[in-house]
């Protein structure tokens, strides 16, 4: 039989039908230290789950599903996984205060934690000269400044203490906290808000930072002229409490304060039958007297999903998780120090369709690169270890690599440079199999404008990365040859003319030497029909020949 420590102790996932089995099966008491110890781990990784997909478009659902948790007993788990998310992804700093300020209307020991953690966070990072974690902290507090869960004298302290002996780092920490709240410090605390212009205009006028930081000074007194208007709305979207009904913690910067850190972790209770009442009743206040009904149905219906994945694993690929999944992606390769990071971490991430993983995730990074204001090799590289995986991961680049060129009229042009240079480095690195680009064909009619710029950025990248000797060489492989047959013909004068002009036009002109032997070798007669056929063509049609390389 199995042993509650077995069961306790057991790292791998199980999922909830099996574990209840387990459980009857080694005899755990309700309510024992053991039973409230898995408790604490369900409750864990329920309260993580829940803040990884909250975003805009779903904060109202996930407050519900927060609320149908123990918040009094988590409180501790919820601050931290807030705070650790926010710092992993800052621009979704205005959700996750959306977030506190409604679960604080109700639970206000949550936002006090919450804003106590911060401002102690903040105090060891400033005193660290640690530049991003002090960033983070004063941005999240910023906004819940905004949303009213903090009160605005801490961020008027930030903004003294951060001026107060201004270098590149600081100045530019207070010009953040200003672009998130300074609207709200203007609105509440104008005089106070009116000294801390005064000092920015001395940092500037005496030349205190370096030019950057100049700039971002300047753009913070052009918001102030135009009355805050970029940081004056809380989106509409994530505005769900009444004024009236919010809960402001007034703190000092240099008050004594403690983080409460015994509350990250697991405490027996004693009275936990009790203690889990009174959250019961106190869940009924909040969401009505339905709640309890509906959590029990979720329950039931929990174990039923847990029992189907005990035979096989299904995957719900709504939009919603498709969007966690690009999310992570995306965090995981911002927050990485390297590729080889990157890698590393990309490789272990659950895939929400296993038959799909590697192509989800090479389209992914694809996107990230696309997304970038100039192309990135950073992606490139990750891309080289990627697709030396497995033959799955390079078919999955060729999957990619077709769909990114039958589509590519869809993107924006900044897009398409990304993208082409992309693929261009995967090629100039040699990992990708020329047999892919059997399925150009350069000509007017089976190519479009978006698809010979993809093609232009692909081989200006290549010719970058390899030198045009070397690229010559590279194209005149005997093995390449048969798959870019279509992109460098070797007969058809209509042809050859329209792949040499395009060549010619984009600076790579180097590489047509052989089609212009060929073109100069063909028949005679089959030179004057050319010649012929271009006397017909009008000076237009000419001329927007020439213009689409440009």
């Amino acid at each position: 039989m199995t042993s509650a420590k077995e069961v306790l102790d057991s790292s791998k996932y199980i999922p909830p039908a099996k574990l209840k089995q387990l459980l009857a099966d080694a005899e755990i008491e309700q309510h024992s230290e053991v039973f409230q110890k898995l408790e604490w781990d369900k409750l864990n990784k329920q309260i993580i789950g829940e803040i990884n997909k909250v975003n805009e478009e779903n904060v109202k659902e996930v407050v519900v599903d927060l609320f149908r948790l123990n918040l009094v007993r988590g409180k501790g788990l919820l601050v931290r996984a807030v705070m650790k998310s926010q710092k992993a992804s800052q621009s979704y700093t205005p959700v996750f205060a959306a977030l506190i300020c409604v679960l604080n209307s109700k639970i206000p020991e949550i936002g006090d934690l919450l804003v106590t953690r911060l401002i102690l966070q903040f105090r060891k990072a400033f005193k660290n000269n640690d530049r991003a974690v002090s960033k983070a902290s004063v941005v999240f507090l910023a906004q819940l400044v905004n949303f009213q869960v903090c009160h605005e004298i801490v961020a008027l302290q930030l903004l003294f203490l951060l001026l107060e002996h201004p270098t590149d780092e600081t100045v530019e920490i207070a010009c953040a906290l200003l672009e998130n709240c300074g609207a709200f410090l203007y609105e509440s605390a104008s005089v106070a808000c009116n000294a801390v212009f005064d000092r920015l205009r001395t940092v500037l006028s005496e030349d205190m930072v370096s030019g950057r930081i100049q700039l971002l000074i300047q753009n913070a007194f052009k918001s102030r002229r135009n009355t805050h208007t970029s940081g004056l709305s809380i989106p509409e979207a994530l505005d769900l409490v009444e004024d009236q009904d919010k809960v402001t913690h007034t703190k000092n910067l240099d008050d004594k304060l403690r983080a409460q850190e015994a509350l990250n972790e697991f405490q027996f209770d004693a009275e936990y039958e009790k203690h889990e009442g009174e959250y019961s009743e106190l869940r009924k206040d909040i969401l009505g007297e339905d709640s309890e009904e509906e959590s029990e149905e979720e329950s039931e219906d929990e174990e039923a999903e847990g029992d189907d994945l005990v035979k096989e694993q299904i995957k719900d690929l709504t939009e919603t998780e498709l969007t966690n999944f690009q999310k992570t992606v995306y965090l995981t390769a911002m927050s990485s120090i390297n590729h080889e990071e990157a890698l590393h971490k990309l490789l272990k991430l659950p895939p929400i369709d296993p038959e799909r993983k590697e192509t989800m995730l090479v389209d992914m990074i694809v996107k990230c690169c696309a997304q970038e204001k100039t192309y990135s090799k950073y992606y490139g590289l990750i891309g080289e270890k990627l697709i030396s995986v497995n033959r799955r991961w390079a078919k999955a680049f060729d999957t990619v690599f077709e769909q990114n060129y039958t589509n590519c009229h869809t993107f924006e042009l900044s897009l398409i440079r990304n993208i082409g240079s992309f693929w261009g480095h995967m090629f100039a690195s040699d990992k990708m199999g020329w047999e892919i680009l059997s399925l150009i064909q350069l000509t007017e009619e089976d190519t479009t404008s978006a698809g010979r710029i993809f093609l232009k950025f692909l081989f200006v990248k290549m010719q970058e990365e390899l030198g045009v000797s070397k690229l010559r060489l590279r194209l005149a492989e005997e093995y390449i040859q048969p798959y870019i047959n279509g992109i460098f013909p070797t007969e058809d004068a209509d042809r050859l003319r329209f792949s040499i002009n395009f060549f010619t036009a984009i600076g790579l002109g180097a590489l047509t030497e052989e089609m212009r032997e060929t073109l100069n070798g063909l028949p005679e007669e089959e030179e004057e029909e050319e010649e012929e056929r271009k006397r017909s063509a009008s000076p237009p049609q000419e001329r927007n020949q020439r213009a689409r390389f440009k």
